[in-house]
């Protein structure tokens, strides 16, 4: 009967296998904890921070930094959260480009145990402190959405291959949780300035006049739309303790947010002038030292400023750079209300004339901010006046609500598909017949 051939193990294979074996549970064991973790939390900041505290804990690193890409911007890679976990802080803001560049171009693990003397970043002035460093990418659906990086393999030796492959582990676990937290506070920081931005709509909406002023043998009517949720222009009618009614158009540089405010600003100062019972002329060249006082070279806004003597049916008004207003009678005459001056904010100190018009019986004033006539279709052409006279001239016997509501629907007409650009104001007044 044959002898059986006892099996042998080498000691340095069995040790080797051992020390592998415990290796791979100690990785496993770092992989679930740092699943755990951060698997169910929606704080990127917590995440990052749990992600390299492990990674350095695991590989004995002493500093590290989580940089994530911004793809909004134009292609290049800029870092939008910089954390870094350790003793000392003299890496805490430096991430050099070069290196960013070189993870953006090739998405794959980067060793580097001589920074100073690697080929592949000549010329870069490494910092003193940086020994060695780790980089790998995190990758979602292959697109690189940010790298992890650590410095300085604790002891004497650099950074291993094994530090490598676990490290590569991590960020291929952990790329999409980062990612889904970010877009999770992206989407809240965008609600919230939605909301902010409804609050601010219905803000401006409560400061254009509630109801049309009951004016005895006139009908007036108007309406702005803004291009955004809120938008820069706007009309007013502010009655005096005389019994005049003061009309105003205005018009404020660029559209959205900022020229809401502006809008607000603006609104206010003519306001508390008018309510001083200045002519129009003294009351916008107060308004434009006063805006120009508070405001940029780069901001300014158009005015059209009206005073409606119901007794004598003139209107006395001046014109701060704004599109002339229409004042359009029953024989089809046609007069533009361009009297006055520059517009509002462009200079510390500007004077401003004034002219008197008179409102004959079934004349019909329209007033209009250039987002009316500046108004393109798809090929590019201009609304332009002359359009808008032959609407007003097709609806001059209507009451002023529906002439308004023809003439937004000629626009409409018009732009088609191409949109509203800018913001759009139109008021009518209208006298009514003997």
């Amino acid at each position: 009967m044959p002898t059986e051939t006892p099996l042998t193990f080498e000691p340095s294979t069995h040790k080797n296998d051992v020390r592998r074996l415990r290796r791979a549970v100690k990785e496993l064991s770092i992989l679930n904890d740092l699943a755990r973790d951060i698997g169910a939390s929606l704080d990127s900041r917590h995440i990052t921070n749990t992600i390299i505290r492990r990674s350095l804990r695991a590989i004995g690193a002493e500093q590290g930094v989580i940089a994530l890409v911004d793809r909004r911007g134009d292609g290049e890679m800029k870092t939008l959260v910089r954390t870094l976990v350790g003793p000392s802080t003299g890496l805490a803001l430096h991430v050099h480009e070069s290196l960013l560049g070189w993870m953006q171009i090739n998405k794959k693990p980067l060793l580097v145990d001589h920074p100073r003397e690697d080929p592949r970043f000549p010329g870069v002035r490494w910092d003193e402190s940086v020994r060695s460093l780790l980089c790998v990418p995190l990758l979602v659906k292959s697109e690189l959405t940010g790298v992890l990086i650590v410095f300085n393999k604790k002891g004497t030796g650099g950074f291993t291959e094994d530090d490598q492959r676990l490290l590569s582990i991590v960020a291929a676990q952990s790329a999409q949780i980062v990612e889904t937290a970010r877009l999770h506070e992206e989407e809240a920081t965008l609600r919230r300035f939605q909301d902010e931005l409804a609050l601010a709509s219905k803000i401006q909406l409560g400061l254009l006049p509630e109801a049309m002023p009951a004016v005895p043998g006139y009908d007036i009517a108007g309406r702005t739309i803004p291009a955004e949720a809120i938008g820069g222009d706007y009309f007013d009618f502010i009655w005096l303790d005389d019994g005049r009614l003061v009309i105003c158009v205005a018009d404020v540089s660029g559209k959205g947010l900022s020229a809401a405010l502006l809008m607000a600003n603006l609104q206010a100062t003519v306001r508390a002038q008018a309510l001083l019972q200045l002519s129009p002329g003294k009351c916008l060249e107060h308004a434009n030292t006063l805006l120009s006082r508070s405001t940029d070279l780069h901001t300014f806004a158009t005015c059209f400023y009206a005073v409606l003597d119901v007794e004598s049916d003139e209107v006395r008004y001046s014109n701060a750079g704004h599109d002339p207003p229409l004042l359009v009678s029953t024989n089809s005459g046609i007069d533009r209300l361009g009297t006055g001056g520059l517009v509002l904010g462009f200079l510390d100190h500007a004077e401003y004339e004034e002219d008197v018009v008179r409102l004959d019986p079934g004349g019909v004033l329209v007033m209009y901010s250039d987002g009316v006539t500046d108004a393109e279709d798809d090929q590019g052409r201009p609304f332009g006046e002359k359009r808008l006279r032959d609407v007003v001239r097709a609806h001059l016997t209507e009451p002023a609500d529906r002439a308004v509501e023809k003439i937004l629907d000629a626009l409409r007409a018009h732009a088609g598909d191409h949109g509203q650009p800018d913001d759009v104001t139109v008021v009518v007044v209208r006298r009514e017949s003997a």
